[in-house]
């Protein structure tokens, strides 16, 4: 890869690190990084953003010239992947990814870490029906098919990425 593509997506399963590398890239590259669940899906409270203020929002993102976002969802993905120049694809076992979000979610609970726009996970959100690790199971295998379908037939070229180890790998082998 000789230049730095300058608009990346890094995409992935719930729980596969797309945030990290997203912010690790940024670091690397100088491209400024937006933060899917931040800037765009979540106000505070947990309140959902509306589709439409979404959709206004990616397309203003997405118009600038230079930015990595870390993830990509599908009520927006049609403006966002025409803009993309690459896409990360972290492709682990479930096991990799289910480890990391559970770790990842029970430290949040236990230390109110404010997320998503000083939003806060609490056991009772991981017990209950939109628990992320409940919609870790019902994205997987979607979310899987979709970043395959990308490498198969690629409109932006795909860098798929199966473990941890071949994602710090592949990040220390770039020149940025």
């Amino acid at each position: 890869m000789g230049s730095v593509p300058g608009r990346i997506v890094v995409y992935g399963v719930t729980g596969s690190g797309k945030t990290t590398l997203a912010r690790k890239l940024a670091e690397r590259t100088g491209l400024p990084w937006h933060s899917v669940d931040d800037d765009l899906a979540w106000e505070p409270g947990w309140v959902a953003v509306p589709d439409e203020e979404q959709r206004r929002r990616i397309t203003l993102l997405v118009a600038e010239d230079r930015w990595i976002i870390d993830g990509m969802f599908s009520r927006w993905r049609d403006i966002a992947l025409p803009r993309a120049e690459l896409i990360v694809a972290l492709d682990y076992p479930r096991w990799v990814s289910l480890s990391r979000l559970v770790r990842r979610t029970v430290v949040r609970c236990v230390t109110r870490r404010r997320i998503c726009n000083g939003n806060v996970e609490t056991v009772r959100e991981i017990f209950s029906g939109d628990s992320i690790i409940v919609w870790h199971f019902r994205s997987f295998a979607r979310k899987r098919r979709i970043l395959r379908g990308w490498e198969a037939d690629p409109g932006v070229p795909v860098v798929r990425l199966t473990s941890p180890r071949k994602t710090r790998r592949w990040l220390a082998s770039r020149e940025w």
